[in-house]
């Protein structure tokens, strides 16, 4: 079971690991041994998460997300097969965590009427200085 907060915990069979030979430094170590962790989240299906939840980890995860509605957390970093596994779990903590988190929404605002009067300013003022550098007419 993994907690991520006081109202929302995320049950033992929402989550699949599979164990994975990782790439990259380590010798014999790496041709032998599966540390690298491959953590799928049924997060669609979760009972535990609210829709709105479920919508905006849907946006932060990007590609991580598969057409069937997991979440699937890629992790190789260490050389130990449990420190990965936590890293993993981790991950997803973090990942909810800032799905949990509402935005605030924009008030749309009219620009001033000061800010208004410098732009209109600036853009002749500017124009000026690209209509003097026409040619010159000889009289």
């Amino acid at each position: 079971m993994l907690q991520i907060n006081d109202q929302i915990t995320i049950h033992d069979w929402e989550l699949t690991e599979q164990f994975i030979r990782a790439s990259g430094p380590g010798g014999q170590n790496v041709n032998k041994v599966s540390t690298a962790v491959e953590l799928r989240f049924e997060a669609e299906r979760s009972p535990s998460l609210p829709p709105a939840v479920k919508k905006r980890l849907r946006r932060l995860a990007g590609r991580r997300w598969t057409k069937e509605g997991a979440l699937i957390l890629f992790c190789d970093e260490t050389r130990s097969q449990a420190r990965n596994r936590d890293l993993a779990r981790e991950r997803l903590t973090e990942l909810i965590q800032k799905a949990l988190v509402v935005p605030k929404r924009r008030i749309a605002t009219k620009p001033t009427r000061g800010s208004v009067q410098r732009r209109l300013t600036g853009k002749k003022q500017r124009s000026e200085v690209k209509n003097l550098r026409g040619k010159v007419q000889d009289d």
